[in-house]
């Protein structure tokens, strides 16, 4: 722990020609006994709420942001991983990997509906033309499943009915909806490729392989500039996508091992949340011109994490490792 204070210390007052006023940490909510791996995160943004998925722990942690403190925990989960809020229902749906999808009131956190799909479900996006919540799941884990190709994204209301679904042909990771189009872009790391489909009609269109590296996970999209970000592991960078050509405009450097990255429109930056143990911050000189402008130290492990642009925050997910206890960081974006 004490190497970890130094580093940050040290980073923290490092120039390095670094805008190093990018992001600035404003606090931290503790999360005691909370062990293992941390997943994706929902947010109440009325509310001042923020869920986060405790994978390892098998739990959802709700957190009080403006309090700084945790108000409530969901257990015995089977791993969970996406996590989306509905504030137009007050629903909070949550993915598992045993391929559930569990929906739950948002004041009372009563089970409301669960939804079994074939196997580990995983990232949840709001697709704002039907009004549906998104879950990817399938051809991870399930070995039979995976022989066999499948992978989708379901359509479902606050209730759990299904209205349809988009398939992929392996497990989808991140994936991002057009707001101006009918278009969704799905990262399928198993293809080393994106996958774009038509959310109306609900059939693929394209595919954009992802050559100049692999494992790909988290995405985030610029739609004005049409432009798509992939964060790849293999090696460490990201891919930026031209959304009207399907091809690769730039591939800077990243940290390695990201879960989760952002795009912030108001200051046109990318926010990437790496597990090698640093946040870096990417400023968009133009749609093809991407520089490093920030780099901030991180626990290893912290990979995963939220932000909210009605906030101006950027949260990040911090497992329990040794003496370090589980914890969110909160930055301040600039």
């Amino acid at each position: 722990m004490k190497c970890w204070i130094a580093s940050l210390l040290l980073f923290s007052n490092l120039a390095e020609g670094q805008e190093q006023t990018a992001l600035s940490l404003k606090g931290r909510i503790a999360l005691p006994n909370v062990n293992g791996r941390l997943d994706h995160f929902g947010v109440d943004v009325k509310g001042q709420r923020l869920f986060v998925s405790a994978l390892g722990n098998h739990t959802v942690e709700v957190l009080d942001v403006e309090g700084g403190k945790r108000l409530r925990t969901l257990p015995d989960l089977d791993e969970p991983q996406g996590l989306y809020f509905d504030p137009a229902t007050n629903r909070l749906f949550v993915a598992t990997g045993d391929g559930n999808a569990r929906i739950y009131d948002g004041t009372d956190f009563r089970l409301v509906a669960t939804v079994k799909f074939s196997d580990d479900a995983d990232n949840i996006r709001y697709d704002a033309r039907s009004h549906n919540a998104v879950v990817g799941y399938g051809g991870e884990k399930g070995l039979r499943l995976r022989f066999q190709g499948g992978g989708a994204l379901a359509f479902l209301d606050a209730n759990g009915k299904q209205s349809g679904e988009l398939v992929v042909d392996a497990h989808p990771e991140s994936f991002q909806f057009e707001k101006n189009g009918t278009r969704v872009f799905v990262n399928v790391p198993e293809k080393a490729e994106i996958q774009v489909g038509d959310v109306a009609k609900k059939t693929a269109l394209t595919r954009w392989p992802t050559t100049a590296a692999h494992t790909c996970f988290p995405m985030a999209l610029d739609e004005g500039h049409q432009r798509l970000f992939t964060g790849c592991r293999s090696p460490a960078r990201l891919l930026v996508f031209n959304t009207s050509t399907g091809q690769t405009v730039a591939s800077p450097e990243i940290a390695g091992d990201t879960d989760d990255l952002f795009y912030n429109a108001a200051s046109r930056r990318i926010y990437v949340i790496g597990g090698q143990g640093f946040i870096d911050v990417l400023q968009q000189k133009e749609a093809d011109h991407y520089d490093r402008i920030a780099r901030y130290t991180t626990p290893p492990g912290t990979r995963t994490g939220l932000f909210v642009p009605e906030w101006g925050r950027l949260f990040a997910a911090v497992p329990h490792r040794g003496a370090h206890g589980c914890e969110i960081l909160v930055y301040e974006a600039k």
